[in-house]
């Protein structure tokens, strides 16, 4: 068993013995060390583990443990100036991309982040499905590079209608690539899909990883407005005609950050600007999982006979971080191209990862989380909006949104977003500023709240304590 006192007097020798003797220098045995402090092996090879990670000492296979060999501390630190000239400027989002990934302070309630809350993560079932792959040698072996072809068919049906169109089966296992999670794929494609200095349209504001990834790929980004119904059809064909884009990239699902939805009536008309232009829509379906109210319509891929849609589903957002899957599906050339982009990126997805997922959303446990998921969204977000009406009714959003994870939040006219999220975080509640939603000028301040990274039962302190840095009239 292990002892923490035995093996805490057990690095205190050996960290002393090693501080003073010449590398090389044979260390006691474990059967000495055992005697001397009375503790067991197990416990003496803990101690040593210990030590070997932070190297001050090494082992040798049969013959010991020895004091390893130190590196001399250079007099001052290496001059890395000449990297500012080499580099160049930064890009575009590395500090906003940052700031969305961080994990909040200690003490602080984050009303932030991109993820579920651990609670609601099924990480029990996750790791269930992921230890009966790993036993599996097949699992190990290589796959096709485009990824399994039974997880490649589940992620194709996904897109179905209800109801198919009956000259067109839509999209296919064939059509399918596998991707090491959303990001990855919403890079790949772009690359793949464009050269630098083509222009990508975006609905306004949008996703920070998509301006983010578009900026990484030396693209031209043109915002498109959008409200609660979705990208405005009108104005997305004027872009097109404008600017000569041939790529859209929407969520119409529940979007990051304003939980808007594509309205039934512009749905038509959005395809309809698509085929007008010979352009794609790169349709990032992050939140299908994510439902809270009523039932989702389907994906625009559905009703995408001509393949101008290039459908993109994750399941990082409504599984577990470490579930870094997603799928990409297009046919034609551009599919060909998805498929040979994302073999130049990292050839294929671990195959143990791959199977685990398959096992995982062809289970009862994954229609459970997804139950589960619908009620605890709702308790939080309702939960969130309460305490809003209680301590900031002037920041209680026009629109509730039927899903997603976040809520968007008018702030006062001219209070500084940015500021007041400072402030919020010193007040021990962690937010995001709208403004870097946005490709060009924001319309008007915003924050973007999270409800899926907190208790219910923390919402009201954290509303109270934002409420300490946020006008409460407007001006």
């Amino acid at each position: 068993m292990f002892n923490s006192n035995a093996a805490a007097r057990v690095v205190q020798e050996l960290r002393g013995l090693a501080g003073a003797a010449p590398a090389g220098t044979r260390l006691p045995s474990v059967r000495e060390l055992t005697a001397r402090h009375q503790a067991s092996p197990v416990t003496v090879a803990a101690a040593i583990r210990q030590l070997v990670a932070e190297g001050l000492v090494e082992t040798r296979s049969g013959r010991g443990t020895f004091v390893a060999a130190r590196s001399a501390a250079p007099s001052s630190p290496p001059d890395m100036s000449w990297q500012t000239v080499a580099l160049g400027p930064r890009r575009f989002g590395e500090e906003e991309m940052q700031a969305l990934l961080a994990l909040p302070p200690s003490g602080a309630i984050p009303l932030t982040g991109g993820y579920l809350d651990a609670h609601l993560q099924p990480a029990a079932a996750l790791g269930a499905a992921l230890a009966r792959a790993a036993r599996q040698p097949a699992a190990w072996q290589r796959g096709p590079v485009e990824g399994r072809e039974d997880l490649r068919s589940w992620f194709a049906r996904e897109t179905s209608a209800p109801t198919p169109i009956p000259s067109d089966p839509g999209l296919r296992a064939e059509d399918m690539v596998i991707c090491s999670g959303g990001q990855a794929a919403l890079s790949s494609t772009l690359r793949a899909l464009t050269e630098p200095g083509d222009t990508l349209l975006v609905e306004s504001p949008t996703y920070l990883g998509a301006l983010a990834a578009a900026h990484a790929a030396g693209l031209r980004v043109v915002p498109v407005p959008a409200d609660r119904d979705g990208v405005l059809p009108d104005q997305l064909a004027a872009a097109f005609t404008r600017t000569g884009a041939r790529l859209f990239y929407c969520q119409p699902l529940y979007a990051n950050p304003t939980g808007a939805t594509l309205s039934p009536a512009r749905r038509p008309a959005v395809l309809a600007a698509l085929r007008e232009a010979g352009a794609f829509l790169i349709e990032d379906d992050y939140a299908r999982d994510l439902t809270i109210d009523g039932d989702p319509p389907p994906p625009l891929a559905a009703s995408d006979p001509g393949g101008h849609v290039i459908y993109l589903r994750s399941l990082t957002k409504s599984a577990a971080p470490g579930l870094r899957v997603a799928a990409l599906g297009a046919r034609g050339p551009a599919g060909a191209r998805l498929r040979a982009a994302r073999l130049l990126d990292d050839f294929f997805v671990a195959g143990p990862l791959q199977q685990a997922t398959l096992e995982f959303v062809t289970s009862p446990a994954w229609h459970r989380h997804r139950r589960t998921l619908r009620t605890e969204l709702r308790t939080r977000r309702d939960a969130l909006l309460t305490a809003l009406h209680r301590h900031l009714p002037h920041l209680v959003p026009p629109t509730v949104p039927a899903g997603g994870l976040h809520l968007w939040t008018p702030l006062p006219t001219g209070a500084d977003d940015v500021a007041v999220a400072t402030a919020a975080a010193t007040a021990g509640v962690v937010v995001l500023p709208g403004r870097p939603w946005h490709a060009a000028e924001p319309p008007g301040p915003h924050l973007r709240l999270t409800y899926a990274a907190a208790p219910p039962s923390a919402m009201d302190e954290a509303v109270r304590r934002l409420a300490t840095v946020v006008p409460v009239t407007r001006p």
